[in-house]
């Protein structure tokens, strides 16, 4: 893509707002959850299937929106779903009964998933290899910091006499129009072939010779060559260890990420006392561990571009995991430092500290991944990220049903071991892909065209 770097960074960002206030919208519900419960007579327990069924939407929705930003261009794909989800954030925030507000957080999800899935795709179209780190960096810090700050503004919502649990949809739903109307008046077209088609479409005007077509006019959409891109494609991938175990790492710890918003007032108001808006100011913990994640990613990719351009300008997918590699012993390491030392006699600033560790090692897991899977499967990279997509979604939906009873039953100690237990089994996952990678990546039917000697 020849765009200017100026158009380029603005077209990112605003890709990336419009990302992170759909990421929004899938924490700002928790903190309501207690007056949502009250008002609808139903459990605490039930009133979470909001998030949960949220996230569901969030993983079913990009095996329709990805395809269709291969038909239709992404600004299509993403826009136009993105304004059915603005509709259905204003219906969840005026729900008369429960099931009216369940029904529009799933289809709110489902629409607002566009961006998400194929903003990958558009930082895809505008940079070569060696930049493409840097943008998807910006990307996962919209997609994490979504979740991270929403909890904190909707607490301030929700603790406001006058306002309450519908405020924090109708200003999910604000922010989406906002950055949605942004984006509508600056972001062009990205995606090469239906650029083509305007071009084409442009010259027949202007010349009156109607014979001059793009290729991607001519192209005979068949369904059934997009279900088997999107849906079977996915499946055969995730059967591949590479895809299976690092789509399995990126989703477990992206379920985790999503049971903090459990965990963590549980630890700082149920525990230690705190206020209820003081103790949703954690979260700014991990996310500051996301930003030093970042910074770790970004280093890394000044590495990996030495390598890159050493290789003839071809992708070396292994030099992607070094981050990875240290974010797996921090993630499992900050999970057992906040669990175990969430006592009120110990004080505050230690579990603090294994929130930074634990946002420090999610990130770097996070990236890693999709990286790592573009990098490995290049032309089939679509598919992969879809399979990475569903199934973090299909872990963060359940992780956050979990905490409440495991912590009441166990104690936050015991209660946080367990999925720290199975970060300390996968921490070996990178390290082994470093090592073997390149073997493994030959000797497969998906991923062979990523070895080039």
């Amino acid at each position: 893509m020849n765009w200017p770097l100026r158009k380029k960074v603005v077209t990112t960002g605003l890709y990336g707002f419009v990302t992170m206030t759909a990421s929004w919208a899938s924490a700002c519900y928790s903190p309501g959850t207690a007056q949502i419960a009250a008002e609808f007579n139903v459990g605490n327990q039930v009133s979470i299937l909001g998030t949960s069924l949220f996230l569901i939407g969030f993983g079913i929705g990009p095996l329709l929106w990805a395809p269709l930003s291969e038909v239709f261009g992404r600004r299509l794909a993403v826009f136009a779903p993105m304004f059915v989800a603005i509709c259905f954030s204003f219906g969840s925030a005026t729900a008369k009964d429960f099931q009216t507000l369940m029904i529009t957080r799933f289809f709110g999800a489902f629409f607002a998933s566009a961006p998400v899935t194929n903003t990958g795709g558009v930082l895809g179209d505008l940079f070569s290899p060696a930049q493409r780190g840097y943008a998807i960096a910006g990307y996962a810090m919209a997609v994490v910091g979504g979740p991270l700050v929403g909890p904190i503004a909707s607490t301030a919502l929700v603790i406001d006499p006058h306002l309450g649990w519908r405020w924090t949809l109708y200003l999910s739903g604000i922010l989406q129009a906002f950055f949605l109307l942004l984006a509508l008046l600056f972001v062009d077209e990205t995606y090469p072939p239906q650029l083509l088609v305007h071009k084409a479409r442009h010259l027949r005007i202007t010349t009156g010779n109607w014979a001059l077509h793009a290729k991607h006019e001519e192209w005979d959409v068949s369904l059934s060559d997009l279900a088997d891109k999107f849906l079977l494609r996915p499946v055969q991938l995730l059967a591949t260890p590479i895809c299976f175990l690092i789509a399995l790492y990126a989703s477990f710890c992206y379920g985790i990420l999503y049971m903090q918003l459990g965990a963590i007032p549980f630890i700082f108001h149920d525990v230690r006392g705190w206020s209820d808006l003081v103790s949703t100011l954690p979260f700014l913990c991990i996310l500051l561990g996301a930003v030093l994640g970042c910074a770790l990613n970004i280093y890394n990719q000044l590495l990996y571009n030495k390598v890159y351009h050493a290789s003839g300008n071809r992708p070396v997918p292994e030099r992607r995991l070094p981050p990875m590699m240290l974010g797996s012993v921090l993630f499992a390491s900050g999970q057992f430092l906040t669990g175990w030392t969430s006592s009120p006699s110990i004080h505050w600033i230690v579990p603090c500290i294994g929130l930074v560790l634990l946002g420090t090692g999610f990130f770097t897991i996070f990236q890693a991944a999709l990286n790592y899977l573009v990098d490995t499967f290049q032309m089939y990279a679509a598919s992969a990220v879809a399979a990475n997509t569903f199934l973090r979604s299909c872990f963060a939906c359940a992780f956050p049903l979990v905490i409440g009873p495991m912590y009441g039953n166990l104690g936050v100690g015991p209660g946080s071991s367990i999925p720290a237990g199975f970060a300390v089994l996968l921490v070996p996952v990178p390290f082994v892909f470093y090592v073997f990678g390149k073997r493994i990546r030959r000797r497969g039917k998906w991923s062979r065209g990523s070895v080039w000697d």
